[in-house]
């Protein structure tokens, strides 16, 4: 348990360290930290703190009351504000309670502890392993404040979805990968790494990635897992969403779109639903529809991860209605296939890893669980834990498990039902009556969504 003297002292040794050391920046700021402290799309010195600021960043409910008895504290009456009355006894008396590992979480204060031959943690190092700012919701909304203040602009952001990496809760260790999916992951993460130098021999137009496959497999969560490993704001648009009813707003609502984008760049774009506008062209669609397509092909040739900071990435369960065009846009495209057994297998493992489990064999329900995505997976164990809910119980056992996927597959069978005229059953009980003659088996499809993070790709 942490010592709310130790938490008060950190957060006070970094606010007067910030303010004097002017070389330091937003980014030797632990993410905590900075968001007390920004206003107005910065943070400005002198860093005050407050009473509040020091619970909002500490989550100690008594700040003042934990370190009122040290030697090298004091507050002001009139404003309330804590400060060091002696920072280097503050700094020795810190570091005698602490281990290297949270120095490394504080930038600041492996500044301020440069010269301490106890401590080994560099502010370079520190650095390397704090968010950076571009990942703070607070950042994200004070350039959104800044660039969208008009109410033309401001109407960009109804097309989009902004997330924080820090509002991301599925990382990468979260996802179970393909091989193919592994190796993308890999390039685009040096890509990144190495902008400066594919800009200077020329390698501009990369960093434009197709993913394809079918619902539930995991291609908006794979691209939220890597804004979260990779510090970086993630803009979501669904194209079905900015094709007006007025086809001719459609153009002007993907150009918003990518404007959106380049504003809050380095950020990572996601194009999802893209065939409901990059369909095949056809010389008899609409003039304004072949416009939008048009536009949505230019805006992509427009964009760079290397120029422009934006890694552009678009997914689609429709590969087949995909214009030719848009194809030759992107220089890579990643399959997401159904996961096989021991993909399965592994899923399975990664959703039932805080779950109370009886006796659990994950290879007999992925034997049984042929056809099923990872989205529909989370739905059996989603069903499987709500049913022992149910009867008064937190431990699952094997049957629940393997009762909840037959109600899945019964379920699953529903969708494909076109006549319920001589429907006798209950709803679920996938019994229907005998003279109806048409063959309803379990087809091994699967468009069923979860809506979490996690699965609603």
């Amino acid at each position: 348990m942490s010592d709310p003297a130790v938490d008060v002292v950190e957060f006070l040794l970094t606010a007067h360290t910030y303010t004097e050391a002017e070389d330091l920046d937003e980014g030797d700021l632990p993410p905590r930290y900075r968001q007390v402290f920004w206003s107005d799309g910065s943070i400005e010195r002198p860093l005050a703190v407050t009473q509040d600021r020091a619970r909002t960043a500490t989550g100690v409910d008594h700040p003042w009351d934990a370190v009122s008895d040290l030697l090298f504290t004091q507050r002001t009456e009139f404003s309330g504000e804590i400060s060091l009355t002696q920072p280097d006894m503050a700094l020795e008396w810190y570091l005698d309670r602490v281990e290297d590992e949270r120095i490394a979480a504080n930038p600041t204060l492996a500044h301020a502890a440069r010269n301490e031959d106890s401590v080994s943690v560099t502010r370079e190092g520190a650095r390397e392993d704090n968010q950076p700012i571009q990942a703070d919701r607070v950042w994200i909304d004070s350039l959104l404040d800044e660039y969208f203040d008009e109410e033309e602009d401001a109407e960009m952001l109804d097309l989009v979805h902004i997330l924080a990496p820090e509002e991301i809760e599925t990382t990468l260790d979260d996802l179970v990968l393909t091989n193919d999916q592994n190796d993308e992951v890999d390039k685009i993460v040096t890509a990144i790494e190495n902008r400066d130098y594919l800009a200077s021999i020329g390698l501009s137009e990369i960093g434009k990635i197709l993913f394809v496959g079918p619902p539930g497999t995991g291609k908006t969560t794979i691209s939220r897992g890597l804004a979260h490993e990779l510090g970086l704001p993630f803009v979501e648009v669904k194209l079905s969403m900015v094709t007006s009813q007025y086809l001719g707003e459609t153009a002007k609502n993907v150009e918003k779109t990518f404007e959106v984008a380049k504003r809050l760049s380095p950020c990572i774009l996601f194009i999802d639903e893209f065939d409901s506008v990059a369909k095949t062209r056809k010389s008899d669609e609409h003039a304004a529809l072949k416009r939008a397509v048009n536009t949505l092909l230019k805006s992509i040739d427009d964009i760079s991860l290397v120029r422009d900071e934006v890694l552009t990435v678009a997914a689609t369960n429709h590969p087949d209605q995909l214009d030719a065009a848009a194809w030759r846009r992107f220089d890579e495209v990643v399959n997401f296939p159904k996961p096989d057994r021991q993909m399965r297998e592994d899923i399975l493992r990664i959703i039932t890893r805080d779950m109370q489990m009886a006796a659990f064999d994950p290879d007999e329900v992925a034997e049984a669980t042929e056809g099923l995505t990872g989205s529909d997976l989370r739905m059996v164990l989603r069903e499987a834990v709500l049913q022992a809910l149910t009867e008064g119980r937190r431990e699952l056992t094997q049957d629940d498990v393997m009762s909840a996927v037959q109600g899945f597959e019964e379920r699953d069978n529903l969708k494909n039902m076109d006549d319920f005229d001589n429907w006798t059953g209950s709803p679920g009980s996938g019994n229907k009556s005998d003279n109806e003659g048409h063959d309803h088996s379990h087809d091994g499809s699967h468009e069923h969504e979860v809506e979490t993070e996690a699965s609603d790709d």
